[in-house]
């Protein structure tokens, strides 16, 4: 499974050099493609749901039709407004702390339909973040955002014990020792990672 990057609505949509800063890093599901839980991922970069939704939805207005309400669970939103304007209209904002995944972000569009996207938190790693939106994003995903939340750490909990015994066989004389090439290694989650998500 491949991460796609929606590029800014300045961008060629055959551009795919690398992002800049300022681009928005969100992930979809391929058109058309069969309804799964997740119709992808969004990786903001601040917790701040005013000043990040304007971006999302200014993308996503023009794939999805325009997106007239949102909806998250405040557990990792520290404030979450009312209303936010977006590129000439209003996006109403609401939460719901039971009944939606903490890690989900819903977006509603009057004329298309709905959507749920997977909100990667902002301070994850480059290597974990692309893993998680690559997976939102997989049409055939059966997973919810929080079930990917946890196996991304998993995963990277995996990655840091073998880093931490590649280490330690390091420092004892490992590589003097032994063929680096006879080593075995236990895999990890970098390998067939998307490239372009890897810079912040």
């Amino acid at each position: 499974m491949t991460a796609t990057i929606s590029l800014p609505p300045t961008a060629e949509a055959g551009d795919r050099s690398p992002l800049s800063s300022s681009s928005l890093r969100l992930s979809l599901a391929p058109a058309g493609s069969a309804p799964a839980l997740l119709d992808g991922a969004w990786w903001p970069r601040s917790r701040d749901l005013g000043a990040e939704l304007p971006s999302l939805a200014a993308v996503l207005d023009p794939l999805w039709g325009r997106i007239t309400r949102v909806t998250v669970n405040p557990t990792h939103w520290p404030v979450v407004p009312r209303k936010v304007p977006v590129a000439g209209h209003v996006v109403k904002v609401g939460w719901f702390l039971a009944e939606q995944d903490p890690h989900e972000l819903l977006l509603l569009s009057y004329r298309m339909g709905r959507w749920n996207l997977l909100v990667v938190p902002p301070q994850t790693a480059p290597v974990s973040a692309a893993w998680l939106m690559a997976a939102a994003s997989d049409p055939l995903g059966t997973s919810t955002a929080s079930r990917l939340m946890e196996e991304a750490a998993r995963l990277r909990t995996v990655y840091e014990a073998d880093r931490a015994v590649e280490a330690v066989w390091d420092s004892e004389g490992g590589h003097e020792a032994r063929d680096p090439a006879a080593r075995s290694r236990i895999p990890t989650v970098t390998a067939a990672l998307p490239h372009q998500l890897m810079g912040r």
